[in-house]
């Protein structure tokens, strides 16, 4: 896979794959989760557990924890995968990803370098973007 860094790099250190396979089995993480953020994978669709859901809260980086969307943002999109207008400010960082013949703009979280998804520009307005992000990768925080 070729990508191109567009953003700073993460904040947080660099770990080993038996690092972040340790981290994610302490958060009892999906098994699917470890291929999503460490190695770009994408679960199929339809199947991810954020799907279909719609409370109030706020969607966090599997890996570290950070804060990546609020509910508020959420929207279905048809796709089979949670889709947000707005991530956060400065949560995540976009890289050209030229995988698969095609070009599109990956999404990783900005603190640990967690692949999330993709953005696309076919989103609601105000900002007509679609964060199509993989639920593997996220971790859900109901709000109250």
């Amino acid at each position: 896979m070729t990508h191109d860094q567009t953003a700073n790099q993460p904040s947080q250190p660099q770990r080993s794959d038996a690092e972040w396979r340790a981290i994610l089995a302490d958060k009892n993480a999906e098994p699917v989760a470890f291929e999503v953020t460490r190695h770009a994978a994408t679960e199929r669709p339809f199947t991810g557990k954020y799907n279909r859901v719609w409370d109030d809260g706020s969607y966090h980086c599997i890996c570290c924890g950070a804060l990546l969307f609020d509910a508020s943002t959420k929207f279905d999109a048809g796709c089979g995968w949670p889709s947000f207008s707005e991530a956060v400010p400065g949560a995540i960082r976009e890289i050209v990803d030229r995988s698969h013949g095609m070009v599109r703009t990956e999404t990783v979280c900005a603190s640990c370098d967690a692949h999330l998804g993709h953005v696309f520009p076919d989103g609601p307005a105000p900002t007509g973007l679609r964060y199509c992000m993989n639920s593997a990768s996220l971790d859900f925080e109901p709000k109250g």
